[in-house]
C-alpha cells in the first residue's frame, strides 16, 4: 500500500464527509425550526455510522448538537 496516496485519499474523503454533513445538518435544523418540529428543543441528537464495504467495520459516533 502506498501510505502517502492512502493518507491523501482518506483526508479527501473525510473533508467531503465533514463539509456535506455540516450542510445537511444545517438545512435539516433550519427546516425543523421553520416547520415547528424543533419548537422548544435546545438540542438535537446526531448519529453518524461509518462502514467500510467488504470489511467488518461499523463505527458509530453519537453526540448532541446544541441549538441555543
Amino acid at each position: 500500500m502506498n501510505e502517502d496516496a492512502f493518507n491523501m485519499s482518506l483526508r479527501k474523503f473525510l473533508k467531503q464527509v465533514g463539509v456535506t454533513s455540516q450542510r445537511e445538518i444545517e438545512t435539516a435544523v433550519r427546516n425543523g425550526l421553520e416547520s415547528g418540529a424543533l419548537a422548544g428543543r435546545k438540542s438535537v441528537k446526531a448519529r453518524m455510522t461509518l462502514t467500510l464495504e467488504g470489511l467488518d467495520l461499523e463505527h458509530v459516533v453519537e453526540s448532541g448538537i446544541e441549538l441555543e
